[in-house]
């Protein structure tokens, strides 16, 4: 088969007097995510979905939060180390698509620079990496600011 998608998901615990890492930038916000690694939600749901696309299992399979290697790791890192098992096994990234569901802070201002990190590191342009938000409306979890996720869609193809 020379294209494959892949789906990933992924969600995080927001807590005060944490970072708040999403798309490979510390974004400035009174809470921030709870997880073994810096706890990017979109870096993870875009590893997942890249790992998913070829049956590689997950990314806690590959970076285990049991692991010390991995507690507080730059999830650029992780995402790195993805890419190049992509590679390993002959394929490349067409496009990633890709969406936040939170109700704060608003990512607008971020998103540029989010696409920037991710088209860097899996080596494509910005033009192929989409980056998208959206609140809850107040509703569940993402709305009382309890936690937030992201949600990807990877397209690879067979070099």
């Amino acid at each position: 088969m020379s294209y494959r998608i892949g789906l990933g998901v992924d969600f995080h615990q927001l807590a005060e007097g944490k970072k708040l890492w999403i798309g490979g930038i510390d974004i400035p916000h009174y809470k921030g995510s709870l997880g073994h690694s810096d706890a990017d939600v979109l870096l993870h749901a875009i590893c997942d979905a890249m790992l998913g696309a070829l049956c590689l299992g997950d990314i806690g399979v590959h970076f285990p939060n049991t692991s010390a290697e991995f507690k507080d790791i730059d999830s650029k890192i992780l995402l790195e180390r993805t890419f190049a098992l992509i590679q390993k096994e002959g394929y490349a990234v067409v496009n990633i698509d890709s969406t936040l569901c939170l109700e704060l802070p608003k990512i607008k201002p971020y998103v540029l620079q989010m696409r920037e990190t991710i088209a860097r590191i899996v080596q494509l342009t910005v033009k192929d990496v989409s980056v998208k938000a959206t609140t809850t409306e107040q509703m569940g979890f993402a709305g009382r600011e309890e936690g937030l996720m992201a949600y990807a869609t990877v397209l690879l193809k067979k070099m």
